[in-house]
């Protein structure tokens, strides 16, 4: 069974070792047929605190580290604006 990846931006460094990524799809809406964006926030497991607040990363689907972390970081795709 393939894991999930998901893509999104960094908006908290949350604790030690951890990021809160914010996470953007967009579907289309059942009655007004217009495209509408939603969100959702991950927890993500970030070993070396390579991250900071504003980069776009790529997480990978793993066991579940704590509560509520359940995604390891695969790679920065874009550094964010220092």
């Amino acid at each position: 069974m393939p894991k999930r990846q998901i893509q999104g931006t960094v908006i908290k460094k949350a604790g030690d070792k951890t990021a809160t990524v914010l996470v953007e799809r967009r579907v289309l809406h059942p009655r007004y047929h217009k495209t509408v964006k939603r969100f959702k926030k991950y927890l993500v497991h970030d070993e070396k605190n390579d991250v900071n607040v504003g980069d776009t990363i790529t997480a990978i689907e793993c066991r579940p580290l704590s509560k509520n972390k359940s995604f390891r970081l695969l790679e920065i795709v874009k550094r964010g604006e220092v």
